[in-house]
C-alpha cells in the first residue's frame, strides 16, 4: 500500500467517556491559525468533547496538490 493513503485520518467513532462507548462523531472547526487548523471531535450521543485534530498549512497544501494528482478515470461511450 502506498504510504500516502494514510497521511490524512478523521475519526468516524471515538470513545465517549460520558456515554462509556465508541460512538459516532462529527468533526467542528474550532480555530484557524495561519499555520494550522484545530478541529475539535463531539460525541453524537451527548456532544461533549472527546478529541482534536490539528491540521498544519503544510499537510493542508499536501493533500490538495494530491486531490489534484490523482487521475481520473474517464468513460469510454460505445
Amino acid at each position: 500500500m502506498n504510504q500516502q493513503q494514510f497521511e490524512n485520518f478523521t475519526a468516524s467513532s471515538l470513545y465517549c467517556e460520558k456515554c462509556k462507548a465508541a460512538m459516532p462523531v462529527r468533526e467542528r472547526l474550532l480555530l484557524v491559525l495561519p499555520d494550522r487548523e484545530i478541529f475539535d471531535y463531539l460525541c453524537t450521543g451527548c456532544g461533549s468533547s472527546v478529541g482534536r485534530r490539528e491540521i498544519t498549512a503544510g499537510e493542508k497544501l499536501m493533500a490538495e496538490a494530491m486531490a489534484r494528482r490523482l487521475p481520473r478515470r474517464s468513460v469510454a461511450l460505445q
